[in-house]
Parts: structure tokens; C-alpha cells; sequence
């Protein structure tokens, strides 16, 4: 008796396939419904194999028509990468022909123009400004320390033949190049 309550009390998961294990053979079919009879039964099991013979008798036509499709296109010279250029061509066409695109492109028109000016008011004010700094007094007095400093290193340009200069004036013009101005003309030793 025990065992006839076993089997009536089975717990629905002991009908659930375990892990790993196939689904379909540890399932049976599912029971029919039951207002179905026998009769509609059996014509569903041969619609079913109708709508089967169909299904592989349209994908034998779809290989068939796939593989005639690529022969025409070897014939014509067509290949995968020109199929490419021509899509990514339509789809560059379709996208710039877009109102999206054309709204944007005019919008970044605009903001360049007006980029474009503001960067051309900043440098008319950045070389107003520089003028300016330029004609003070103190940048002017620092010129022409500068221009001073630069007359005293740099030697005066001779009339002579440079290849006829004696190597008195160019010992004076080498230590006036590497002295500092109101330094010693005799070198220290450095230890």
C-alpha cells in the first residue's frame, strides 16, 4: 500500500529533466488536449507532415535559388566587395539626402561661421593688446636694453675680407661673445 501512495504522490519536479540531461527524451509528448478526438488528431498528424514536406521542399528551392543567384553575379563579375561599395555608397546617399543630416550640417554651418569670427575678434583684440603692451614705456625701455645688449655682442660689419682678418679682432670678438658684460676678461680657474 505504501508503494501504491509512492507512485500517486510523485513531486512535480521529479518529472523536470535534470542537468545536462536532454529535454526531449527524458519528456514525453505532450498528452492531446482533451476535446480533441481521434479523428481531428490524426488529421493534425497529417497536416503536420504536409506543412514538414513543404518546409523542406521550399528550403531545397531556396538553396537551389541561392546558389543560381551566385553563379549570375560570378558570370556578371560581381563580388562580395563590390555588393559592399555599392550598400555602404546607397547608404551614405540615403543619410546625406536626409532631412537629419541636411538640418545638422546647415547647424554646424552656422556655429562655424560664428566660430570663425569669434576667433578673428580674439585675434584682432590679442594684436590690439600687443600693440598696446608694445608702445608702453616699459616694454619699449626693455627693447632697447635688448637691441643695446645686441649691438654690444654682435660685431660690427667689416669691409675687409673675412679670410684676411688678423687673430687679434677675432680674439676680441670671441670674449666679447662669451663674456657676460661687466665681467673680469681674465678666466678664473674653476676647481
Amino acid at each position: 500500500m505504501e508503494d501504491a501512495n509512492k507512485g500517486s504522490q510523485q513531486h512535480p519536479s521529479d518529472s523536470l529533466p535534470e542537468m545536462g540531461e536532454d529535454a526531449v527524451t527524458s519528456v514525453g509528448p505532450p498528452p492531446p488536449p482533451p476535446t480533441m478526438t481521434d479523428e481531428e488528431r490524426r488529421e493534425l498528424q497529417e497536416e503536420l507532415v504536409k506543412v514538414e514536406d513543404e518546409v523542406q521542399t521550399l528550403t531545397q528551392v531556396l538553396a537551389a535559388k541561392e546558389k543560381q543567384l551566385a553563379d549570375i553575379k560570378r558570370k556578371l563579375g560581381i563580388t562580395t566587395l563590390n555588393e559592399l561599395k555599392q550598400n555602404i555608397s546607397k547608404t551614405w546617399q540615403d543619410v546625406t539626402t536626409s532631412s537629419a543630416y541636411r538640418r545638422t550640417s546647415e547647424t554646424l554651418s552656422q556655429a562655424s561661421l560664428k566660430a570663425t569670427a569669434a576667433f578673428s575678434n580674439v585675434g584682432s583684440a590679442i594684436s590690439k593688446k600687443l600693440e598696446d603692451v608694445r608702445k608702453a614705456q616699459t616694454f619699449k625701455s626693455i627693447e632697447e636694453r635688448v637691441e643695446t645688449l645686441k649691438t654690444k655682442i654682435s660685431p660690427s660689419p667689416s669691409t675687409t675680407n673675412p679670410g684676411n682678418l688678423d687673430e687679434g679682432s677675432l680674439t676680441t670678438t670671441e670674449s666679447l661673445l662669451s663674456q657676460p658684460e661687466g665681467s673680469p676678461t681674465q678666466e678664473t680657474p674653476m676647481n
